[in-house]
């Protein structure tokens, strides 16, 4: 199985690349530099050649166009849009930092959605034809009853979106849009006071996500597998 990984430098994507290692899949794994990613090209050492890493940078769509024109003959039966920002702390109500709500719209829910227009052929030659999206519950307009968290908030439930209209968009296609929400995770966005640890993360996503029909796309599927209101 062919997979492609943004954000896989660290965190949940570097955890992704690490499981999909040992199941013996062939790994895309895309971050924004390279050069910074050592942890990254150690597991990729390992991999006897089944894990390439790739240069995607989210603030830079010409990249992302770059990378699909290198894989242009590699089938995608996976394509998780894993990488993401949180954002300005300053994004209360009076204080939000718009230079930082711009930035994180355009890693949260432009890049993804650019991402799958890039690699849509490559998705196609596919067998699963899955998008899978790295949302959050602070999308859910339903779950949320704190307020605050502009910036965040609204660039997930904006991927939300994103990915119910892929899932209607593409349905004839056979491609599977979802969102997920990961947990609260041991990461440096998460801190170390979360839930679960990245391992842990990982090996339910995996779970539900190597089980989705085309009748589950456009679904907001929560760690546990169950659906979220959006």
């Amino acid at each position: 199985m062919n997979i492609l990984i943004t954000g896989a430098n660290r965190g949940i994507g570097l955890e992704m690349v690490r499981y999909s290692m040992e199941q013996g899949w062939r790994v895309f794994a895309c971050c924004r530099n390279p050069n910074t990613a050592d942890k990254l090209f150690n597991i990729a050492k390992l991999s006897n050649g089944k894990i390439s890493v790739h240069i995607a940078d989210m603030q830079e769509l010409s990249t992302l166009q770059a990378l699909s024109y290198e894989l242009r003959n590699d089938p995608i039966d996976i394509l998780i849009n894993n990488a993401g920002i949180y954002g300005s702390d300053k994004n209360n109500f009076g204080s939000v930092d718009v230079v930082s709500w711009l930035q994180a719209f355009q890693v949260n829910s432009i890049a993804p959605l650019k991402m799958v227009e890039a690699f849509s052929e490559q998705l196609l030659m596919g067998k699963r034809k899955l998008v899978a999206c790295m949302s959050s519950k602070m999308g859910s307009m339903a779950d949320n009853g704190y307020g605050n968290s502009y910036i965040y908030r609204s660039s997930k439930a904006a991927l939300n979106a994103v990915v119910k209209s892929l899932s209607i968009d593409l349905k004839e296609q056979n491609i599977i849009s979802v969102a997920l929400h990961p947990g609260w995770v041991k990461t440096d966005m998460g801190g170390p006071d979360a839930e679960i640890t990245t391992r842990e993360c990982v090996e339910q996503l995996f779970s539900h996500l190597l089980s989705l029909t085309i009748e589950d796309s456009g679904r907001f599927i929560d760690i546990d597998g169950s659906d979220i209101p959006w």
